[in-house]
């Protein structure tokens, strides 16, 4: 732990940051800074990964030490570095295109693992770096450069993806909210195991809006709900809505005559069950977007055990030489 009190600019690098004016990476880029600085975790113990993508450009920016990797394959190189040293506080930063495509196969291998790292999910629906086409989280009839008659694939839900991938702690955030950026992802960091975070993300060129409806401050209080563990889900921008759960569904009610506060759903981040129905909401055009900690468990993460089983295959066999390791077995000589 650090006993030294960090400030947004101990988290800058000296690097220009080049996004689109009015991308909502510029956000995350500060609420991530200002997080680590109550994280209460030494600088030199962070480190930021990437692959490819708009959002990829984060380790240049940050004022820590960082790894820009390749395509779809940060959640390998994030599990190597957590692996080799456990005491660092590792953040996995990808996008929708990155994380649910190419990296489609890491993501959820990296997510059952569950290593004990901070997944950032930069979700623009739009692949932004490559000029604006269609992402695995498009949505279906969407028309762009690569879809110019409309996108005929189902869109992925990457919180329901996550949740059948066996994460510990899936939360959701959004780009126009820093402070509930900040706060989610100091929660995400407190966790023990892997930590996926789904920020709501947009692109100004070649997907604005693409979140307006929940997101714009104007319209999301009638069209989001922002969870807290053991509160009721109330919203609508006289909290005059909630939601109840009702033959086997969920349902949006009025409070009032009818329907009372005491009726209405209590959030329970710990509740499987709950956190699937509140996941799968987001499938469901007439609910509201669920922000905040969704689900989070405790299990014994994948590098702990990794450094269990090293420390006791190392009792029964002794310290390993790696020398050794190469020459046994089947090996020959080339002249």
């Amino acid at each position: 732990m650090s006993d030294k009190n960090y400030n947004k600019k101990d988290f800058t690098s000296d690097q220009d940051v080049k996004w689109c004016p009015g991308c909502g990476d510029y956000s995350v880029l500060s609420s991530l800074q200002l997080a680590l600085t109550k994280t209460g975790k030494k600088k030199e113990d962070i480190v930021c990964v990437s692959g490819i993508g708009c959002s990829s450009r984060f380790p240049y920016y940050m004022g820590i030490y960082g790894y820009h990797t390749i395509h779809g394959r940060a959640p390998a190189f994030a599990t190597g570095i957590k692996v080799a040293n456990p005491n660092l506080s590792v953040w996995l930063i990808t996008g929708d295109g990155d994380c649910l495509s190419i990296g489609g196969n890491h993501f959820i291998h990296l997510l059952r693992r569950n290593v004990n790292i901070n997944l950032l999910l930069f979700n623009n629906e739009i692949y932004g770096l490559t000029k604006g086409q269609y992402s695995p989280t498009s949505k279906t009839g969407i028309v762009t450069k690569s879809t110019p008659f409309g996108s005929l694939d189902r869109n992925f839900n990457p919180g329901l993806l996550a949740f059948g991938a066996g994460a510990t702690f899936i939360s959701k955030t959004l780009d126009t909210d820093p402070k509930h950026m900040m706060e989610t992802f100091k929660e995400a960091d407190q966790h023990e195991g892997i930590s996926f975070v789904e920020v709501y993300q947009n692109c100004v060129i070649f997907n604005d809006g693409c979140h307006d409806e929940y997101t714009n401050r104007k319209s999301r209080d009638d069209n989001a709900i922002f969870l807290r563990h053991g509160d009721p889900m109330i919203f609508g921008k006289e909290r005059e809505k909630g939601i109840i759960f009702k033959d086997m569904k969920l349902h949006i009610v009025r409070i009032g005559s009818e329907y009372k506060e005491e009726d209405l759903l209590i959030h329970d981040k710990t509740n499987r069950n709950q956190s699937y129905l509140l996941l799968a909401a987001n499938e469901e055009s007439a609910m509201p977007k669920f922000y905040g900690v969704v689900l989070q468990e405790e299990v014994v993460t994948f590098d702990q055990q990794v450094e269990i089983q090293i420390k006791e295959v190392t009792l029964k066999k002794g310290k390993g030489d790696f020398k050794e390791l190469l020459n046994s077995g089947e090996t020959w000589v080339i002249e």
